[in-house]
């Protein structure tokens, strides 16, 4: 089935999102064209999951997870730094702003989603409270770090870092990112597998027929196709995003929620899939996986680019940002140790998730 999909559907759309790119990029849309770029948006977002299950299907977990969530923040970077390049002071909170979306999308609306999924299916959703422990532990601190501290420090007015303390935050952080991706991929490989009722690890690619190299290099070629016509066409419709918003008499912040939810929106449909086939703790991989890229390569990334970015660097969060960051801490600690969910813990994770949306719309 993993080696038939690649030559399907998946193998097009992932070209004609690429193709409706180049067409569209740097061009204002009418009604129809931003009907057309939304369809190939979401054919692109249905062809990245396709591709990264084949990609982490051949590579095992908890490699795979690694997959779609680093190459999704890679390109989101770039598309930070493009914009911030080219924005002047107005994008001068973009990077904070998105990060932080990041973060409560996945380790709220990800992470609620899964453990829901999971607990329909079996009851109780079964996880690794281990490996998800120490994944959280270290969004908390990359997240503390790099957010909450600029709001606090006083070498440089506002809520922006010093020179010498960006490079501080762009070192730890990249750091604490390659810390944290060795021992998930090789010391302590087993606690991030999935696990079964009883508490076993198991590991499917041990038990299924992996695809081929040529398959595997064929989806991983489609899928860094996908993504970049994902996060490409999420660009290209901002405008009619903002357009809406500000017609709807929505603050600002409501674009950048908006275009952080389509650019998670492979993660998202992976991470369902996997809750589905009783594998919670891949989902909960991605969740945790991807907000720890986005902060552990945006900031590094930013860093480099504060070298020719002209104006100021917002970084610190608001008051209210910081209080739903220290509640999604909390609350996934009290989830993540007892290794196991019910119902009632996928919905407060949701709760949370609607609260930041809501409080984006309506600060």
């Amino acid at each position: 089935m993993i080696r038939a999909s690649t030559t399907r559907w998946t193998v097009f759309v992932p070209l004609l999102a690429a193709a409706a790119l180049v067409l569209t990029w740097g061009r204002s849309l009418h009604s129809v064209g931003v009907i057309i770029v939304v369809v190939a948006l979401i054919g692109a977002v249905l062809a990245a999951v396709s591709h990264a299950e084949v990609v982490a299907h051949r590579v095992g977990e908890p490699f795979g997870s690694l997959v779609l969530a680093i190459a999704v923040t890679v390109i989101e970077v770039a598309l930070i730094v493009t914009l911030m390049s080219s924005g002047g002071e107005k994008t001068a909170s973009l990077a904070r702003d998105t990060v932080f979306a990041v973060v409560m999308i996945t380790c709220n609306g990800i992470f609620g989603l899964s453990l829901l999924v999971g607990a329909l299916r079996r009851r109780v959703a079964v996880f690794n409270a281990e490996g998800t422990g120490a994944a959280l532990a270290t969004v908390a601190t990359l997240a503390t770090l790099s957010l909450v501290l600029p709001t606090f420090t006083t070498s440089k007015p506002g809520p922006e870092f010093s020179t010498a303390q960006l490079a501080f935050a762009a070192v730890a952080s990249l750091a604490l990112y390659g810390l944290f991706v060795m021992v998930q991929t090789v010391r302590h490989r087993d606690d991030f597998l999935p696990v079964e009722g009883d508490g076993v690890v198991t590991d499917d690619d041990v038990r299924d027929e992996r695809p081929s190299v040529r398959a595997t290099l064929i989806s991983l070629a489609l899928l860094i196709v996908s993504l970049i016509g994902v996060v490409g066409l999420a660009k290209v419709v901002s405008p009619s995003i903002e357009s809406a918003v500000g017609t709807a008499g929505l603050p600002p912040s409501a674009v950048g929620v908006v275009i952080a939810l389509l650019v998670l929106l492979p993660e998202t449909l992976a991470a369902v899939r996997a809750a589905r086939r009783d594998q919670v703790q891949i989902s909960l991989n991605l969740a945790l996986g991807s907000a720890m890229a986005s902060i552990g390569l945006t900031i590094p990334a930013i860093a480099l680019a504060s070298i020719w970015l002209e104006g100021p660097l917002v970084l610190g969060l608001g008051a209210t940002q910081m209080v739903l960051l220290g509640l999604t801490v909390v609350v996934g600690v009290l989830t993540v140790v007892p290794g196991r969910a019910t119902l009632l813990h996928g919905g407060v994770h949701l709760a949370l998730f609607s609260a930041f949306v809501f409080l984006a719309a309506s600060p």
